[in-house]
């Protein structure tokens, strides 16, 4: 009952306002401010200023945005979980099934080592003197500064 009163009222007051601004000869600013004064005469005409209203008097409306606001929280948190362990749990699958199938290939094509082997897991690395010409490269630029 209040709030339809105080709609009105501020109704009331933007249509004079607008009404004095069209009297300055402001004819766009008066249509901008009588548009905005009709917003709440139509909000409390259509019966939501009503709803809004009893809605924000109501625990049971409260707890249900409660509820909602805890869905959201855990929608996003199992989102920001997907992302930082790389996708659905289908993908992660179909990933492993994939890797499980290249690991596989390679040895299928390799020439068998006996019954009591078995292939290595280990992945190649890389030959060591690429790595010691990486050092050389560093020990030259240390001497050029005089470290």
């Amino acid at each position: 009952m209040i709030a339809e009163t105080v709609c009105s009222a501020v109704a009331a007051a933007g249509l004079g306002i607008a009404a004095v601004t069209a009297y300055r000869k402001r004819f766009l600013a008066a249509t901008r401010i009588a548009a905005y004064s009709l917003v709440p005469l139509g909000l409390v005409m259509t019966g939501v200023v009503e709803w809004l209203a009893d809605t924000a008097f109501s625990p049971t409306a409260w707890a249900g945005f409660g509820v909602l606001g805890a869905s959201w929280l855990l929608f996003a948190s199992t989102r920001a979980v997907e992302r930082r362990r790389g996708g659905t749990r289908k993908e992660r699958k179909e990933a492993r099934a994939a890797a499980q199938r290249e690991a596989v290939a390679p040895a299928a094509s390799a020439p068998s080592l006996g019954a009591g082997s078995r292939p290595s897991t280990k992945p190649a690395t890389a030959p060591r003197a690429e790595a010691s010409d990486d050092f050389s490269d560093i020990e030259a630029i240390l001497k050029k500064h005089g470290i």
